[in-house]
């Protein structure tokens, strides 16, 4: 009876706005740029004194809902300046906000600055929104600037491990994150083993991570949506932006084709420790104990281009293509590894009205990975790939009395290539193949309301059909429901549920995301998996607006989680559901939360509290886990805190620093070992013994990365150098654990076993060279 505990936190927030409801009216209008007339998308506009605020469509459209009465009303824009104006609501009205551009940075820092009460008024919670300019701030790996290792920063995010990539928001699975870019998915975001991400950041504008309260409009995945919006070209000259660093390189250029029609970007990044290597190769070849270092390398391109085909339509076409290298080549042997994403999208942006909008947009997203082995005269070759084709359409009606609709669908063809494998031999003689193909489609429907029913109180609720179809039919009911109360100017009350479906899941064989983890469908056998999610908190602004606190508390159920019997083969097996074994999930926590953003000294602290579960039991013996008993995942953590600060220490200086520390990861160790003895009496193999799932702890994880960028001053665009220092105080943080064998070294017996722990990245420091032109 889960359902009146899910609603308790609605039921207050509807109580507390009893006595403040009352007829309103609507003010709605466009925001758009003074020298241009371009619409300004994601502008706020709020009535601070009303305590209520919006944000602009992808239009530039707004509208609030206000009783009559006089007001304040304010509009803000990154790179324009401020807009104030009292205005006197008696009825429904229409008014419409020219925002001029900002002369000065200062301007600027405080038009950043409303953000902060742009949070507090936002229906939605759970919420974490982050821009490329702030992310370039950061220390970063290898001065390799990555914006969801940034998110990992934040409250209820955690990373997979030391210099990982990966997602793992609040109990869920890597597998469990929808990742989309300009609303095409991408299945792996990660290159180089899951150490950086495949957003280039000179590519993208922002990323916004929803870990709760998630809209309607999105669906498929349990954890999480990341979702990534590309930067457009300029539309007043060409410009190129790029930078050097000690891995990487990257240059991208963007530009108008026909000024105020169309414009422009591609962007590229590749990595080139593989161009050192192979000069190390050559060099070392002929000496007796030449042994060759591997091959490895990654690139990826980013283009996107816009056309304006007139006054209510407009055209943009994104895309995406990157891959990784690995290889290895000696005189017996020759060994290549590669994998990668690819994807492209066409979206339609039409205008019916100055009330109703739709995006419409056709996708084709893959990713495939290949292995190749050559060994003497026997070749052979592994390949696993997942291809979708998309189409949906999103519609947003704005309605009177304070109703914004939003409703679409979507339909998405799966094809599955599962284990493809190829062996032969150099004269044909032997062949083998092995893998199995399967189809499968996807599709959606929902409908929302933005629901604003007065000056306190704002409700966001909606609801999606969901289906799936591989020979087996399923259909679900996801409901959500976001509410937010003002208690005063300053402080807010917010509440989220939200159920999810997930009918594609990851086959993996570790605690990491690996590239040779294989996507399966929900089949007769596999079930979907799904998540519900409640989550209340309190939002407060201080100190003049420089502070912004929040804490939410949260507990989600998940079902049919997917784990593997032991010693389950996941490769070249026509039967992979035989390996399966379902069980169920939950997760719990506390997120504590403070943000400042105004002055010389900006940054955040966050705390997350937080417990994840998971249980597999069953009437047969075959099918349970841990004695049918919960155990902690290997990413339940915790405690797990992150401090970032940045200070302008000059007009061209700026120092950062980010402070991480985490309770160590859940681990399996053996508690004894069993010898087994020979005939003759002497020991022949030695058997580890385990007690429960996860019953140790690694050693915690804590680190501080230091950062300095200084501003350069060129005759032409701008520059800058940026230093980094990762691990700065040289922590060895556990990567994973194995036991080394003593033996005697007389009799050759097995003597002890000693734990020993692999370390990944000592003190790195590093430095990147960016520019713009």
């Amino acid at each position: 009876m889960r359902l009146p505990f899910l609603l308790l936190p609605f039921l207050v927030l509807l109580f507390l706005a009893l006595p403040a409801a009352a007829q309103n009216n609507t003010l709605s209008g466009y925001v758009r740029a003074a020298a241009t007339g371009e619409a300004l998308i994601g502008a706020t506009v709020a009535i601070p004194g009303a305590g209520t605020g919006t944000i602009t469509n992808e239009s530039g459209f707004y509208t609030l809902s206000l009783p009559a009465g006089s007001y304040t009303l304010k509009a803000s824009y990154i790179g324009y300046n401020d807009f104030s104006s009292n205005i006197s609501v008696t009825g429904n009205q229409t008014l419409n906000i020219v925002l001029e551009p900002a002369s000065n940075e200062l301007q600027v820092v405080e038009v950043e600055a409303l953000t902060l009460r742009q949070k507090l008024n936002d229906t939605r919670m759970s919420v974490e929104k982050l821009t490329t300019k702030e992310a370039k701030l950061l220390p970063a790996l290898f001065g390799e600037v990555d914006l969801i290792k940034t998110l990992q920063l934040k409250p209820g995010v955690q990373s997979g491990g030391e210099g990982s990539s990966g997602l793992y928001v609040r109990g869920g699975g890597p597998d469990q994150n929808l990742v989309l870019l300009d609303n095409a998915l991408i299945y792996n975001p990660s290159h180089l083993f899951g150490f950086f991400s495949v957003f280039n950041s000179d590519a993208i504008k922002s990323v916004e991570l929803y870990k709760g309260g998630f809209p309607a409009q999105f669906g498929g995945r349990l954890s999480s949506v990341v979702d990534v919006d590309m930067t457009s070209g300029n539309n007043e000259r060409i410009q190129a932006t790029g930078g050097l660093g000690l891995i990487s390189s990257r240059l991208t250029l963007d530009g108008p084709i026909v000024k105020d029609k169309a414009n422009f970007l591609i962007s590229g990044r590749r990595t080139y420790v593989d161009v050192f290597t192979r000069q190390i190769n050559r060099l070392s070849e002929d000496q007796p104990d030449y042994n060759p270092i591997p091959d490895y390398y990654f690139y990826d391109l980013n283009g996107k281009f816009n056309y304006k085909l007139g006054e209510n339509d407009e055209l943009t076409l994104s895309s995406y293509w990157g891959r990784d290298f690995f290889k290895f080549k000696d005189d017996d042997f020759k060994f290549g590894f590669d994998w990668g994403n690819s994807m492209a999208s066409l979206n339609w942006r039409h205008k019916y009205n100055d009330r109703l909008y739709s995006n419409t947009s056709a996708g084709i997203t893959s990713y495939r990975y290949t292995i190749n082995n050559e060994i003497d005269i026997f070749s052979f070759s592994l390949s696993s790939d997942i291809e979708d084709y998309t189409l949906k359409t999103d519609f947003d009606l704005f309605l009177s009395g304070g109703h914004s609709l939003k409703f679409g669908g979507s339909a998405t063809r799966h094809n599955f290539t599962i284990g493809r494998l190829n062996f032969d031999s150099e004269d044909n003689s032997q062949t083998f193949r092995a893998g199995s193909n399967l189809t499968a489609t996807e599709f959606g429907a929902y409908i929302a309301d933005d629901y604003q029913v007065n000056a306190q109180l704002s409700l966001n609720y909606g609801l999606r059909f969901s289906g799936f179809n591989n020979g087996k039919t399923y259909f679900a009911l996801e409901p959500r429901l976001a509410a937010k109360y003002n208690l005063t100017e300053n402080t807010s009350l917010k509440a989220s549920y939200a159920s999810m479906m997930q009918y594609v899941h990851l086959v993996a064989n570790s605690g990491a995301s690996l590239p040779t983890d294989i996507w399966y469908p929900s089949s007769d056998y596999v079930k979907p998996q799904r998540s519900q999610q409640v989550a209340a908190g309190i939002s407060q602004l201080f100190g003049n607006g420089k502070f912004l606190f929040t804490n939410e508390v949260y507990y989600k159920w998940m079902e049919r989680q997917i784990d593997f019997r032991d010693g389950a083969n996941l490769f070249v097996n026509d039967d992979l559901e035989a390996e399966f074994l379902f069980g169920k999930g939950k997760s719990y926590g506390n997120e504590a939360y403070i943000e400042k953003i105004k002055g010389r000294t900006t940054g955040w602290i966050g705390y997350t509290l937080s417990w994840t579960y998971r249980k597999f039991d069953s009437e047969n013996p075959g099918d349970v886990i841990n004695d049918g008993r919960w155990f902690p995942t290997r990413y339940d953590r915790r405690h797990d805190l992150s401090i970032v600060l940045l200070h302008q220490l000059g007009k061209r200086i700026n120092l950062t620093g980010a402070f991480t520390y985490g309770t160590g990861n859940a681990y399996s160790l053996p508690v004894a070992r069993f010898a087994f003895q020979d005939v003759q009496g002497q020991r022949a193999s030695v058997v580890p013994i385990y007690s429960e799932r996860n019953g140790f702890r690694l050693a915690p994880n804590h680190r501080l990365d230091l950062g300095l960028v200084l501003k350069l001053n060129p005759k032409r665009g701008s520059s800058d150098l940026t230093f980094s220092v990762y691990n700065a105080y040289n922590r060895r943080n556990p990567y994973f654990v194995y036991f080394d064998q003593i033996e005697d070294e007389d009799s050759g017996q097995t003597l002890k076993f000693q734990a020993k722990q692999v370390s990944l990245f000592p003190i790195i420091p590093s430095v990147t060279y960016n520019f713009k032109f």
